[in-house]
């Protein structure tokens, strides 16, 4: 995103940043509400209005809770705004009792999910993981697999519940099981640009969880920090499993393993892991909870 000036050039490249493609409405086709859990409806975004939702959402947890620094548009327009938001398909969460500021009922967006998949990947503008990891040699490794990305997690401070969760969850596993997925990635993580503030933890999963070979991707050369620092015996297991983020938390319950190498995205703040779970390998147990088919309906009655 260009930092310049206010100019003509700027406002020509915002606009086109801003511009969403023309989204058909198909209720025969998967999207739109996937379920319901009292006053929290789980959907895709459908129209260009929800995900401008999605983006304020995000600037709120990332920006004004997170250490993210936004760029000059994002300041102005108070939403996290990406290019990827054009092509991608929108997970979210919407409380339907939430009260605005002068105590009315007004449907909000609460939680959210990014969702690309390979072949819209391929025809636009690649992964967004591209930028910090060597995707290239899993996809190569892995020809006539289908790939989703996630992305941009997120959930309102006073709605970090289980409930919340698992309802994004959810709509993930009956997202993977419409699109036939055979396997997802994307990056998690923790907060703050010093990775040697994580060592215990990033040594965790460099020993315990790290991808099998064929499934292995290599942070870039460039932005490449080693995880390993600590030896396995000196972690306490207990302790730092107590420390991890919610989310990588979540991953390594349902059997998720993660890459060689953190990355430090200074824009957001965060130093970044490398997830993938390929879902023939994910723990039924607890995809199961998240699952789909004649399951989809039962969270309605949670």
């Amino acid at each position: 995103m260009s930092k310049r000036a206010p100019g003509d050039e700027d406002r020509r490249d915002l606009g086109l940043l801003l511009r969403f493609p023309r989204r058909k409405k198909n209720r025969a086709s998967f999207g739109g509400t996937l379920c319901r859990a009292g006053s929290l409806e789980l959907r895709l975004a459908e129209t260009k209005k929800e995900i401008r939702k999605a983006q304020r959402l995000r600037y709120k947890v990332f920006y004004e809770e997170g250490g993210a620094t936004p760029d000059r548009t994002a300041a102005l327009i108070r939403r996290d705004v990406c290019a990827f938001d054009r092509v991608c398909d929108h997970l979210l969460v919407v409380d339907h009792a939430a009260l605005n500021r002068f105590g009315r009922a007004r449907p909000k967006v609460v939680g959210a999910y990014r969702l690309l998949r390979q072949e819209i990947a391929g025809a636009n503008f690649g992964f967004y993981s591209a930028g910090e990891y060597d995707l290239a040699p899993l996809l190569a490794r892995h020809k006539g697999k289908r790939f989703l990305e996630l992305g941009r997690s997120c959930v309102l401070a006073p709605y970090r519940s289980k409930r919340v969760l698992e309802l994004l969850w959810r709509g993930i596993g009956l997202y993977i099981e419409h699109h036939k997925i055979d396997a997802m990635f994307g990056c998690a993580s923790f907060a703050g640009v010093d990775p040697a503030s994580h060592a215990r933890a990033l040594s965790f999963l460099a020993h315990h969880a790290p991808s099998r070979p064929d499934w292995r991707v290599r942070a870039l050369d460039a932005r490449h920090v080693a995880m390993a620092t600590m030896p396995r015996d000196e972690i306490d297991t207990r302790r730092t499993l107590a420390e991890l983020p919610p989310l990588v938390k979540g991953y390594l319950r349902c059997g998720a393993t993660f890459g060689d190498g953190a990355v430090v995205d200074r824009q957001f703040g965060t130093t970044d892991v490398f997830v993938v779970m390929p879902v023939a390998d994910i723990d039924a147990r607890v995809f199961g909870r998240f699952g789909a088919g004649k399951q989809a309906a039962e969270i309605a009655a949670a």
